[in-house]
């Protein structure tokens, strides 16, 4: 499918409207992924959910969320409930 989609950008090279289109169809999708799918398969468990968000940070980040932004998010779970209360 990813090979099809660059293809489809290919093909419409030096047409703005319809690759802008083609961008805001791809942000669609991810946020109804993001929000759907995704979010549903989370970890409920808070160790699998911080090693998840390790991995990710490991890996690049989360889509549209800066990695800067994710460091500070995992280092808020790692504190302990009263120092989150702080």
């Amino acid at each position: 499918m990813l090979d099809q989609l660059r293809d489809l950008s290919e093909e419409h090279r030096g047409d703005p409207e319809t690759l802008l289109m083609l961008l805001r169809n791809l942000e669609a999708l991810h946020r109804e992924i993001q929000d759907g799918a995704f979010r549903a398969s989370l970890p409920e468990d808070r160790q699998k959910l911080f090693g998840l968000l390790q991995t990710m940070e490991r890996s690049g980040g989360w889509p549209y969320i800066p990695r800067l932004q994710l460091r500070t998010f995992i280092d808020l779970l790692d504190q302990g409930p009263a120092d989150m209360a702080a």
